[in-house]
């Protein structure tokens, strides 16, 4: 029997839509139209606009959980925090749950998100059923794999709005245990890694134990490691990081096998507490600050208005010119190489870029291509079916050295991973020209989309909204 969370939930959601609706309608036609949307999860510059934005204050819900069916109809805004609470009390989730709570669900289609299941599951617009869309000509279009705009649905990914904003998505769930088993694998070798990830996602083994996430951390060449992940109901002590431990430190051992234990809700929100490990900067990792930080402003959601109140008054920057230094460059991307040069590629960026730790997170697209094709499913950001890639993420700034262009750094990350063979996502600052950008990002397909989704150009262009910096 399908249960609804409130007996009025698409009526509510319906209003929400009214309203939306009547806020296009409300922006000036020679206006940009844009969410009116404070936060943001994005870590590039937005485009200024004084013209009011989109009214999405009614899309932030979870409409219906179908236990039975194992779907879920949720409004575009709706938070994985919040969606994951609608879904943990049937024992299921969403089939990827990226790491962050305040990343909503539209934002994850549009954009992209990963997580480890990505290497079972692929990527969050995936598991996408049918999707509402309001485009950029003012219509709500709902679109599916194989409707009469199923090419909006395989174009919307990573279009970062640039195409519309998600109303509704229907999307898969997956059952899942009370308690998440994890094994800390240490590698001295990243070569040695490399190649035991990659048995790993095949085999979906290691060991004789079942393997259902899969992520790593690098801390140098000769420490990094991979978290192995298994689903149990077996009853027993599980650790809590939301306190005084720290998940990422926990990960490091000297040698071998670390064995650890979570709830399902605290596994699939380890990495939130301390924003992967950048609550370092803010001093929440020092135990005598973390002892009197309390605990409700130790998530993502908190570091998140710190990170916007520096760069509203140019905090790190002030502090940096008192010691005599330069502006640094910041340094936030996530990107993805074939697993065959991931080594090669974190070898490159350990001695050339001075961050640390990164994130490893093995994907494969759960879409093969048609036989005897080497199609790519999803034009916007083409990943090959049937392939192996790793995202290597890394959040942090380096120095500038005088006299370089700007973004030296993030450009040369650039240059390395189109030779690897790959892609960077685009949520944060990107240099390319237009013909390189053009090339890596569906060219003329979306040029096409966009004419018929967006024909008068009321949403920002992708290279506009992803490059420009204005």
């Amino acid at each position: 029997m399908a249960v609804s969370l409130n007996e009025s939930g698409f009526a509510a959601h319906q209003a929400g839509v009214d309203r939306l609706l009547a806020s296009y309608r409300a922006i000036p036609a020679d206006a940009n139209v844009r969410l009116a949307k404070k936060t943001s999860n994005l870590f590039r510059a937005r485009a200024q606009n004084p013209a009011p934005g989109l009214d999405v204050s009614g899309l932030a819900k979870v409409i219906r959980v179908d236990p039975e069916a194992k779907t879920a109809d949720v409004a575009g805004m709706t938070t994985y925090e919040e969606l994951v609470a609608a879904t943990l009390p049937y024992g299921l989730a969403p089939l990827v749950v990226p790491q962050l709570k305040t990343i909503t669900l539209g934002g994850a289609v549009t954009g992209l998100g990963i997580e480890s299941t990505s290497f079972r599951n692929g990527l969050p617009h995936e598991s996408v059923l049918e999707m509402d869309v309001l485009t950029g000509a003012g219509e709500i279009l709902t679109a599916t794999p194989d409707n009469e705009h199923a090419d909006l649905f395989r174009g919307f990914p990573n279009s970062y709005g640039t195409l519309g904003y998600t109303v509704r998505l229907k999307i898969e769930l997956e059952t899942v245990r009370p308690f998440v088993e994890l094994r800390h694998l240490r590698f001295r070798d990243l070569r040695e890694l490399e190649a035991t990830l990659a048995r790993i996602v095949t085999e979906q083994t290691y060991d004789g134990e079942r393997v259902d996430y899969l992520d790593g951390v690098v801390f140098t060449a000769e420490e990094s490691y991979l978290t192995l992940g298994r689903q149990t109901d077996e009853l027993g002590p599980v650790s809590d990081y939301t306190g005084m431990d720290i998940y990422y430190r926990s990960i490091q051992h000297d040698d071998g096998v670390k064995r650890d234990r979570l709830t399902i809700h605290d596994y699939l929100w380890r990495w939130d507490t301390d924003w992967f490990w950048c609550s370092r900067a803010f001093g929440t990792q020092n135990p005598k600050i973390r002892r009197f930080w309390p605990k409700r402003y130790r998530r993502s959601s908190f570091y998140w208005k710190l990170i916007a109140l520096d760069h509203k008054y140019h905090i790190g920057d002030k502090l940096e010119a008192r010691q005599g230094n330069p502006p640094r460059e910041r340094v936030v991307q996530d990107i993805e190489v074939p697993v065959e040069r991931t080594a090669d590629f974190v070898e490159w960026f350990l001695k050339e870029i001075p961050i640390e730790p990164l994130w490893l997170c093995p994907l494969r697209l759960r879409d093969a291509a048609p036989e005897g094709t080497t199609a790519r499913p999803w034009p916007l950001y083409p990943l090959e079916p049937n392939r192996t890639y790793v995202n290597a993420g890394f959040w942090s700034a380096v120095p500038t050295v005088p006299g370089q262009r700007e973004g030296a750094a993030n450009r040369a990350i650039e240059q390395k991973v189109t030779e690897f063979d790959g892609h960077k996502s685009l949520y944060s600052d990107a240099y390319y020209d237009k013909d390189e950008f053009a090339a890596l990002y569906g060219g003329e397909h979306y040029t096409e989309l966009k004419k018929r989704y967006d024909p008068d150009q009321r949403l920002l262009d992708l290279y506009s909204k992803a490059v420009q910096r204005k």
